[in-house]
């Protein structure tokens, strides 16, 4: 699977993160620095925290803002901007066959309650695990998002008998 190094190379390559086994979040860039991890002293850390997030996302205070968690399945995720959707990859044979699924999932998704999420700008999707100061030793992906207002809402959908994927929709909301 691409990683994060292999789009550096390669920039029309779909990069994926990969999750050590616990959740991944989208952290706004401005606030990476105050995400410690599984780091710290503390008797909950902030790995700790995104594990606690009950579903498929949820959102979890951050400094002055809030990052998603984006939870459930430890599932390898792409952002894909064209969609405005993470794409999280929970079963299929290839990368081809799962990500040509994704128009058609996103048509005919049932979409969980929308979440609201306002954001100060671009965000790092990485695995909950690490902290943001270790962003250069892990595999991440920039998600470029204007300050404003966004809806979150989340589906799992097969696209196929053996094809499975996790949909997390961000739409930006009108007047923000």
């Amino acid at each position: 699977m691409a990683g994060y190094a292999d789009a550096a190379v390669v920039p029309h390559v779909v990069r994926w993160v990969e999750s050590s086994g616990g959740p991944l979040i989208a952290i706004p860039e401005a606030v990476l620095p105050f995400w410690a991890g599984a780091d710290g002293d503390e008797t909950s850390s902030d790995y700790d925290r995104a594990c606690d997030v009950d579903g498929h996302v949820g959102l979890l205070p951050v400094g002055d803002t809030r990052a998603l968690v984006l939870g459930d399945e430890p599932a390898s995720t792409t952002y894909l901007p064209e969609h405005g959707t993470f794409v999280r990859w929970c079963a299929a044979d290839t990368e081809t066959e799962l990500l040509a699924g994704v128009p058609a999932a996103l048509d005919t998704a049932a979409w969980e309650p929308e979440l609201h999420w306002r954001v100060p700008g671009s965000v790092v999707l990485l695995d909950a695990v690490w902290p943001g100061r270790s962003l250069r030793e892990t595999d991440h992906v920039r998600v470029e998002l204007a300050p404003g207002l966004y809806g979150i809402s989340a589906a799992q959908v097969w696209t196929g008998p053996e094809t499975w994927l996790g949909l997390v929709r961000v739409r930006p909301l009108a007047g923000t």
